[in-house]
């Protein structure tokens, strides 16, 4: 191969790659950053406000005027749905960001019944909107 053939070559592959370069530059995804996952908000547990509960898997708690917040139970959590007051209890500070965070105690017939809680959502106004009237705090 001559020289000048090697040369044409080489510049062919590099305006196809800059061509397809720009071809990925122009998709609305190249240009976008990459999504970052949605990231629950914290809170004191000294602001929360009221609670309620629709069954015995979940509990949506009040902070603040406007703020609800939405715990979902590893397992069912006996007599939450009826109680008049419950514990919240932080682990490791006195702020509530994931699961891991929060503990409720309820009392129930046997005594306090401990529940672990496997995951935290703030709802969106919607989602507080479309609450049953039971489940709304």
């Amino acid at each position: 191969m001559s020289r000048n053939a090697a040369l044409s070559a080489v510049a062919a592959i590099l305006l196809l790659g800059g061509a397809t370069m720009a071809a990925a530059a122009d998709t609305p995804d190249a240009k976008a950053p990459p999504a970052k996952p949605a990231r629950n908000q914290c809170f004191w547990t000294r602001n929360v406000t009221g609670f309620a509960a629709a069954d015995e898997h979940t509990l949506n708690v009040r902070v603040n005027v406007k703020d609800v917040y939405q715990f979902e139970m590893f397992g069912h959590c006996p007599d939450i749905d009826w109680n008049q007051s419950i514990a919240l209890v932080s682990r490791g500070g006195s702020s509530i960001c994931d699961g891991m965070d929060a503990e409720i105690i309820t009392h129930s017939p046997l005594g306090p019944q401990r529940c672990q809680v496997r995951s935290v959502k703030k709802l969106t106004p919607e989602e507080i909107a479309a609450l049953p009237k039971r489940g709304r705090p």
